[in-house]
């Protein structure tokens, strides 16, 4: 695999192009996590997420670390899956911090990252109503434009909703200062 500019781009676009089935996911898991601690979460829509997507892709570090992992994970297939779960889950919750930000936040998204992908379940990573652009061949790790319906895709589908559900506002806790900050 090479990362370039110009792959990390491609990996940005794939990303905006996933948002029909991301945005879902991310309201998804905020009402079952909205529900698990009692409170309200605002829903994201498809430019509220689109605008992260900017925001995360805009910061050249955190850009390519992140397209790395999505090119890996669009491209990880492993026979019979399951010797194959350390090794994508490991990705998708590291995928999942990068795209929150720093501490508190990367580590809510790692914890996410396992809540969101219990449910998930990736076919291919077509984006919705499209077809996919790549057989299970694992042509995505050389070329932006191959992917696969294999063993990382779901895990990818849920490090990046957990990943801009926690980046993004809309928790309660989150709507004024924190409490414990010193003001002298």
């Amino acid at each position: 695999m090479h990362i370039t500019p110009q792959r990390v781009e491609a990996e940005y676009d794939w990303v905006r192009e996933r948002a029909a089935v991301i945005v879902p996911l991310i309201n998804e898991t905020r009402d079952r996590l909205g529900d698990e601690f009692e409170v309200s979460v605002d829903t994201v829509d498809e430019e509220v997420y689109l605008e992260a997507v900017e925001t995360v892709f805009a910061d050249g570090d955190r850009a390519v670390n992140a397209a790395a992992l999505i090119a890996i994970l669009r491209a990880l297939d492993v026979t019979d899956d399951y010797p194959g779960f350390v090794v994508d889950e490991l990705l998708g919750r590291e995928l999942a911090g990068i795209i929150a930000g720093d501490q508190p936040l990367r580590l809510l998204a790692e914890a996410t990252f396992h809540y969101a992908d219990v449910t998930t379940h990736g076919e291919s990573d077509a984006p919705a109503g499209g077809t996919p652009t790549g057989g299970n061949t694992g042509a995505g790790a050389d070329d932006p434009a191959g992917g696969n319906a294999g063993a990382g895709i779901d895990d990818l589908d849920a490090a990046l909703a957990a990943g801009f559900q926690t980046r993004l506002p809309g928790w309660p806790w989150r709507a004024s200062e924190s409490p414990f900050a010193v003001d002298r």
